[in-house]
């Protein structure tokens, strides 16, 4: 910490996916909060939605005597908090809202947010509402606590995305004392314009906001991001790559960039890890097996690529064509590839084909080689199983899992919570089989799959599209290569085809690297891990907490 860094005594943080896992903002705050917690202890304080209504939230333990009065208070104001502790390291303060009933006040809170900060909700749509009115009640909250009990203290809310916007515009209007950061992940024209094959890079600087919310039926959401960004005390964003698109389609450049780190907490120790790799691969070839009617070696090369169902954004369609062209690369050959997808989709639930000859295996009563199960080429069941557009492409490019295929393409079209019904793994247990990690990434702000990959001691390929790329270029003076244990390949508008083969490229490098090399490459890859720890990162928090408290 900088000498005369002014500090808040409270710090509110509010998203959408406080004790609520949907995406990458849950890691970043999830895995930094034991190191705020250190610093602010109880004084911490995350805000999230109350959505588990009727089932338990096993991210959330409730204690019911944690701040009882706080608790009183709002039930007082008309809406109903549980307060608990956040199952994450350092077990932090957790506040989730119930903000159901303030959708009667729906339309008077939409028409102040007009009068007041011009905030346009008329072209609201899908998750808008339901978003805005947990802001709402979010910063309802804060502003009942500050006004009762830390009227003379410094209290900072920090508000992520546009989700969180509305509550904390409503709060500095009725408390100035409180300071506030807006932090944008990644700006919704930004995603949206890449979502709809549009060219970000290369019309980039001919690209207006507020014009392009009006031609994607954005302007609601863009709306609220572009008003919270420039009415917060300290804006902020995940890196220069982002801070670069808010210059361009909100008008405002970032205060303070904070980059996202890490916690190694999350990573078992070598035996442990050893254990969960060998456990963890096992499964996957077992499943691989009982797809394909194929048995695979154990020196099997296990890939993989994960994250949200962002189809282009994430750059799944450039992986698809990677594994087609590394196919036809390794026609004739003996070695084996399995290549996961590991993506939620319109899930239906575990297959049941699939689950039999999962027990059919084990109990060493299936003889393989044997016939393939009708589409090899999923785990489980989807609603729109014909529709799915990743489903879609591995068919179209002949992705079939035939015998003679090196290549075993496999979507895992669900989130891995350890219950998913074929594999009942955890998605960081089913992180340490890999070999080799695989995030071809056309449009990433930061990018937490490769760093929770390297944090793993598993080898990754990204681009530099993505902030992590380019950190990891940044910290090299060149650009990473898989000896570096972070390959960083070149991705523009154009050049689909060349990073597909790039990455084929590297996948050979990996498959054809010896015990030692691929030993030195582990080591290499987990040294980003340690650099991009919470202690070395939350400096830049620091620094955006004494911007926000210098705002007159």
């Amino acid at each position: 910490m900088a000498k005369n860094q002014n500090l808040p005594d409270v710090v509110f943080e509010t998203s959408w996916e406080v004790c609520n896992k949907v995406g990458g903002i849950y890691t970043v705050l999830s895995s930094r909060a034991k190191t705020l917690k250190e610093r602010f202890g109880d004084h911490l304080v995350f805000i999230g939605p109350d959505i588990w209504t009727g089932k338990e939230n096993p991210l959330f333990h409730e204690d019911p005597k944690l701040h009882e009065k706080w608790r009183m208070d709002a039930l007082r104001e008309g809406f109903a908090v549980r307060i608990g502790r956040w199952a994450v390291p350092g077990q932090p303060v957790a506040v989730l809202v119930d903000f159901r009933g303030f959708f009667a006040q729906k339309d008077s809170i939409y028409a102040q947010a007009w009068e007041n900060f011009g905030v346009d909700s008329l072209h609201a749509y899908g998750d808008y509402d339901e978003s805005s009115m947990f802001s709402y009640a979010a910063g309802k909250f804060a502003e009942i606590i500050v006004k009762k009990y830390f009227e003379k203290k410094k209290v900072i809310y920090q508000a992520h995305e546009w989700m969180s916007g509305l509550g904390m515009l409503f709060l500095k209007q009725q408390c100035p004392t409180v300071k506030t950061i807006f932090t944008t992940h990644a700006t919704s024209i930004g995603r949206s314009i890449s979502g709809n094959n549009k060219l970000l890079y290369e019309y980039f600087h001919g690209y207006d906001g507020d014009q392009m919310a009006a031609e994607l039926n954005m302007e609601a959401k863009h709306s609220i991001e572009k008003q919270s960004a420039l009415r917060a005390d300290c804006f902020t964003t995940v890196s220069h790559f982002t801070d670069r698109e808010c210059r361009q389609l909100l008008g405002k450049a970032a205060d303070v960039v904070l980059p996202n780190g890490f916690e190694l907490d999350f990573v078992p120790k070598a035996t442990e890890f050893s254990r969960q790799r060998r456990d963890a691969r096992r499964r996957i070839l077992q499943t691989a097996s009982a797809l394909t009617g194929e048995a695979l070696p154990e020196d099997t090369l296990i890939i993989s690529t994960s994250g949200r169902n962002d189809f282009r954004c994430k750059g799944f369609d450039v992986y698809l064509e990677a594994m087609k062209q590394l196919r036809d690369r390794l026609r004739g050959s003996d070695r084996r590839v399995v290549s996961l997808i590991e993506v939620p989709c319109w899930l239906l639930g575990p297959r049941k084909d699939v689950q039999e000859r999962l027990q059919a295996i084990e109990a060493g009563k299936l003889q393989l080689p044997a016939a393939p199960l009708d589409t090899p080429m999923i785990s489980h069941d989807l609603y729109n199983l014909n529709e799915d557009r990743i489903l879609c492409l591995i068919k179209q490019l002949g992705l079939f899992n035939s015998q003679d295929d090196a290549v075993k393409v496999i979507l895992v079209p669900c989130y891995l919570d350890g219950n998913d019904g074929i594999f009942n793994l955890h998605y960081y247990e089913m992180l340490t089989a890999n070999d080799l990690t695989i995030y071809p990434s056309y449009y990433e702000p930061w990018g937490y799959t490769p760093l929770e990959s390297v944090a793993f001691k598993t080898p990754c390929i990204t681009t530099d599209l993505s902030g992590f790329g380019q950190w990891v270029n940044e910290v090299l003076g060149r650009e990473g290569t898989i000896a570096d244990g972070v390959a960083v390949l070149r991705r523009d508008d154009r050049n689909y085809y060349e990073c597909a083969a790039a990455i084929c490229d590297n996948i050979e490098s990996v498959m054809n690297a010896s015990h030692t090399e691929m030993d030195n490459m582990r080591r290499s890859a987990s040294k980003f891990a340690t650099k991009a720890q919470w202690k070395n990162f939350i400096k830049y928090y620091y620094e955006a907490y004494d911007f926000a408290l210098q705002r007159s």
